[in-house]
């Protein structure tokens, strides 16, 4: 069974200011820019047919491009940091796609997501890392430049069942902003 999931796709020109940030922080396993995604809904481990209503139902979706905006690092799991990611804005064209997938796949049977959505870019998975190292590491990095892009499509990742991390695979992509022309004919 594929485990599944929805996003978008971080491009070079902003993944590779974020990997500059790489290294220099012991017990950190840091993700490969390659890798690097803003994830929109986690499905899981899903069986074929599931997979394919799950396609079906968002290829409906017809919604604009949307524009990311990176506005700093921030440490997902309090006193017991777990990542170290690259914190996106939560605007609201942002939140309307991901809430339009949760309420289409719950059409489907599948259950909702319990975790509030947070958008971000995973850098590194951490383990053994103190709040106070982070601190120190992100106080010597400093702010991140600003980074922003425009999100043409987003598509479904596979990835093997792993602690994380990759490697995720694009099995479907679903284009943003599609036009007709029909409305323009003679």
């Amino acid at each position: 069974m594929p485990r599944l999931f929805t996003g978008f796709e971080v491009p070079p020109g902003i993944a590779d200011p974020l990997a500059a940030v790489r290294g220099g922080l012991s017990g950190a396993r840091w993700i490969t820019p390659d890798h690097y995604h803003v994830t929109l809904r986690f499905f899981g481990d899903i069986d074929g047919a599931t997979a394919r209503d799950i396609d079906a139902m968002l290829a409906l979706i017809d919604k604009p491009p949307v524009r990311l905006t990176v506005t700093g690092l921030r440490i997902f799991g309090g006193e017991r940091p777990r990542a170290l990611v690259a914190e996106i804005e939560s605007t609201p064209d942002l939140l309307e796609m991901q809430a339009e997938q949760e309420r289409l796949v719950r059409r489907l049977g599948l259950p909702p997501e319990t975790r509030k959505y947070a958008p971000h870019i995973t850098l590194a998975r951490l383990r053994d890392v103190s709040a106070f190292q982070l601190a120190g590491f992100i106080s010597a990095i400093g702010p991140l430049p600003k980074l922003a892009f425009t999100a043409n499509r987003y598509v479904m990742f596979s990835s093997r069942d792993s602690v994380g991390g990759g490697p995720y695979i694009v099995e479907a992509d679903y284009p943003l902003g599609i036009e007709t022309d029909d409305a323009f004919d003679d």
